[in-house]
């Protein structure tokens, strides 16, 4: 398997973010997992929000700092996924979404890349001092369920989300 790094988005970054944006459109996906809203924004609004909400100083009221990184296979330099590592829980991520979200573009999928970027993410948030994370995927998202029980997510419990769909909570501890 190709070895892939986390890197800052930049400027020079936005055509390879609007073909994965693009690409996950095309496949009837409205919601960009680990995005920080990527699939509701302008590429320049997006990387000012990811920008300033990486910083305590300048991080959006009713947001946390979070560190947004696009994956990228060293290989050939394409973009296979994305992950949003939130540094701390406020209350909306400690009912719905969790420390870590994260996303593979689809023509990369079922290649084991959702498991390494999930286990990057682990060493990220174990390099912030984070004891354990949250994470939540969809009940029907069998691939994430099994990607985050590999990295040793264990269920704290299910809820029905607004939209009528069944999430489910885990916990993955760091030490």
């Amino acid at each position: 398997m190709d070895n892939l790094e986390l890197v800052k988005p930049t400027h020079e970054m936005m055509h390879s973010a609007l073909a994965y944006k693009i690409e996950h459109l095309r496949n009837g996906e409205t919601e960009l997992h680990g995005s920080s809203l990527l699939h509701e924004m302008e590429f320049e609004d997006w990387l000012n929000l990811v920008m300033v909400n990486s910083s305590p100083e300048t991080v959006h009221e009713n947001w946390v700092v979070a560190s947004t990184f696009f994956v990228i296979r060293k290989s050939d330099r394409k973009m296979i996924g994305m992950v949003d590592i939130r540094h701390s829980l406020n209350d909306f991520l400690a009912s719905y979404g969790g420390h870590i979200g994260y996303g593979v573009r689809p023509s990369e999928r079922k290649k084991g890349y959702g498991t390494q970027i999930l286990q990057m993410a682990l060493t990220y948030a174990r390099g912030l001092g984070l004891s354990r994370v949250m994470l939540a995927c969809n009940q029907d998202n069998i691939a994430s369920r099994k990607i985050i029980q590999t990295c040793g997510g264990v269920k704290e419990r299910e809820f029905v989300h607004s939209d009528g769909k069944c999430v489910e909570v885990y916990w993955i501890e760091l030490n």
